[in-house]
């Protein structure tokens, strides 16, 4: 399966770690490994299909950047609170990692509301999937995805103030 996907994968993990700072320890080769290997062994599990194995594989990569910067965080404790502020482009660097932890709160909170709009924004914020692209991994149209984006956007934002 990994010989398969691992393309697309390196490509996702691209996106993610394109947005983080340039002397960020994690290199996206050592994102999709890491994840690889916090899925276990995967050959035994029953995908339903590629989009579900995409989506489970990206989250484990949010949960690797989670991990990583709370292993970031415990360094720097005592700071400050930030304002946070919501875009596709979100994902931290090593000064911003008590926010990524923050949005993980409130992503797993948008959850247990609404399970597809926080799909498509998990895959927004962290995989940078076009709006097509999520279109398409979940199964519905485009416009559907901008209204779960819209509205998942709005609630994070309302989760995220004065953090």
């Amino acid at each position: 399966l990994l010989e398969l996907l691992y393309d697309e994968l390196r490509r996702t993990a691209g996106r993610l770690m394109a947005r983080e700072r340039v002397e960020h320890t994690l290199q996206p080769t050592a994102l999709v490994h890491e994840a690889w290997l916090r899925l276990g062994d995967v050959d035994k599990l029953a995908w339903t299909d590629r989009a579900h194995f995409l989506g489970i594989a990206a989250r484990c990569m949010r949960q690797v950047l989670v991990d990583h910067a709370r292993t970031k965080a415990a360094a720097k404790r005592g700071g400050g609170r930030q304002q946070v502020t919501l875009d596709e482009g979100m994902l931290v660097g090593d000064g911003r990692a008590l926010e990524l932890l923050a949005l993980d709160q409130a992503m797993a909170k948008l959850a247990a509301v609404d399970e597809r709009a926080a799909g498509v924004a998990e895959r927004r914020i962290f995989a940078g999937m076009t709006v097509d692209e999520v279109a398409h991994d979940l199964g519905v149209s485009p416009r559907t995805v901008d209204g779960d984006w819209s509205m998942a956007r709005l609630w994070l934002t309302r989760e995220l103030e004065g953090v």
